[in-house]
């Protein structure tokens, strides 16, 4: 029965395992703790995290590893985009100890543990060549999250949000199984590898295949937030506790990111031109709808929300400038500079939702756009890095956004897509306008609670480093763009091989 058993290499998925293990520890742990603020069990999570991340890098070898019968693989873009999680995750906690602690109901320690399942169900996801590893990793992060938003049980409004997020997420989930399993009955395989393979030599029923991609795409563009299936974010963002809001709308996004890149791109590139136009449409309506919907928000969370659409869409024109009219010379300019905009802003929506924490305190949210006006007169330098937070949002030079929002149109632009380019620059026009909304209420507007803004030292060094961080990435990415997108294909050199080498580019610089 077991003759032909291989055992797999478990190398590759350490961390992975690593994590799990400790999770379950946690778990037990947790049970034995005393202390109310949790400490111990704050403190192993992030000792858990870092663990992971030193793992990720000692067992990265920069060669492209499958394991697990080919359910698993191990690459450049895996290993960047695992270590970037693991720091956003353990950023994330860290903004979020003040808040949780002070609030009885989410004080427990299953906050921290279903934080690390939902990242240990992202590191899956970011790994995943198969159609079941997706759908595993997928799953796990989701029901994670689902909790994660309903913890809070004495609101009302939090209760509401998870209800819409479990029915609207599962509705999701269904569309993505119901895309796969007729993608796997075109053609014959669930790895994502051998997908490719089977399209890449033809014989495949298009029919049943390009039915397949209409609902794999519908399911993957609920789980990025883009219109028309967005319908979830602002109730989320808004009804969730301001650091699981924080958590949802960070970590991600680089798994949204990843699955995109694994099944669309890695798995279906010979169809770029179906699942490229139905991804164009997506895109403008969502900085279109995003951007416009932003602008009538008066509660901070929901204007982030819409905003979050708004960038989702843009990062967007990335993945679709990838192959123009069968040529993949532009595709390492497009997936590259499409990447850097998904990092770039997890580091700006950390940002900006660490300062809405630190603002929080117990029984005020500081959620409505009205709390931040005066804040310069309460403390400037927590005015300063908000600022540079809303101007980096907001693309304006020279701050990362700008840098982000930069390489993804001149790559739109090498393109040919001019048309495009204009219209994302408008919209991105008009979104300015809320993120400079907040700008002039902090320094122009008396505020409404004189008292002086106090932080820890810990949470002052963190929260201002990740405001320097955005502006002091201006000459880093000034060098690492024009090297993105300057990038062409040789002959006979595959998108996807180029890409890892971007890859590897950027995660020395990023």
């Amino acid at each position: 029965m077991f003759d032909n058993f291989v055992v797999p290499d478990l190398l590759p998925a350490a961390p992975e395992l690593f994590l799990a293990f400790m999770a379950l520890v946690i778990l037990l742990v947790d049970l034995t703790v005393k202390d109310r603020r949790r400490t111990l069990t704050f403190a192993l999570a992030q000792l858990t995290l870092l663990g992971a991340a030193a793992i990720q890098l000692l067992t990265s070898t920069g060669d492209v590893v499958y394991t697990f019968s080919n359910m698993f693989v191990d690459d450049l873009m895996a290993d960047l985009l695992k270590v970037f999680l693991y720091m956003t995750v353990i950023v994330v906690l860290f903004y979020s100890r003040a808040y949780v602690v002070d609030r009885d109901a989410m004080n427990k320690g299953e906050y921290y543990v279903l934080a690390l399942f939902a990242t240990l169900g992202m590191m899956v996801m970011i790994s995943a060549n198969s159609f079941v590893t997706v759908y595993l990793g997928l799953e796990l992060l989701s029901l994670s999250l689902y909790a994660m938003v309903a913890m809070n049980r004495e609101s009302v409004v939090s209760t509401e949000a998870a209800m819409k997020y479990f029915v609207l997420g599962a509705l999701a989930s269904g569309l993505l199984l119901y895309g796969m399993s007729m993608i796997y009955g075109a053609t014959g395989t669930l790895e994502i590898t051998g997908i490719a393979e089977r399209l890449y030599g033809g014989g495949v029923n298009k029919g049943v295949l390009a039915f397949g991609l209409v609902f794999l795409v519908c399911g993957l563009a609920f789980k990025l937030g883009v219109v028309p299936f967005h319908m979830w974010i602002p109730d989320v963002y808004h009804g969730a506790p301001t650091s699981v809001t924080l958590f949802i709308g960070s970590a991600p996004k680089l798994a949204a990111f990843a699955i995109v890149m694994r099944l669309l791109v890695n798995g279906m590139l010979t169809m770029a031109q179906d699942w490229q136009a139905m991804l164009l449409i997506l895109s403008v309506l969502s900085m279109a709808i995003g951007n416009l919907a932003a602008i009538a928000q008066t509660n901070l969370k929901r204007m982030l929300a819409y905003s979050a659409i708004s960038h989702m869409g843009f990062m967007l024109l990335g993945i679709i400038t990838g192959i123009v009219g069968g040529d993949a010379r532009y595709a390492l300019n497009a997936y590259s500079s499409a990447m850097f905009y998904v990092l770039a802003y997890v580091v700006m929506t950390t940002g900006t939702f660490g300062m809405i924490l630190l603002m929080a305190r117990a029984g005020f949210e500081a959620e409505n756009l009205d709390d931040y006006k005066g804040l310069n007169k309460r403390s400037p330098w927590f005015a300063g890095v908000m600022l540079m937070m809303m101007f980096s949002m907001a693309g304006i030079p020279f701050f990362v956004g700008f840098f982000a929002k930069f390489a993804v149109l001149q790559a739109v632009v090498a393109a040919g897509y001019i048309w495009l380019a204009v219209v994302a620059v408008f919209f991105s026009l008009i979104g300015a306008f809320y993120y400079l909304r907040v700008v002039k209420l902090m320094y122009f507007d008396p505020p409404a609670d004189t008292s002086p803004l106090t932080a820890g030292m810990a949470l002052r060094i963190l929260i201002s480093a990740n405001g320097l961080e955005i502006h002091g990435a201006i000459t880093t990415d000034a060098k690492v763009i024009p090297a993105l997108v300057s990038r062409r294909l040789a002959p006979g050199e595959s998108p996807a091989g180029a890409f890892r080498e971007s890859v590897a580019s950027m995660g020395g610089s990023v």
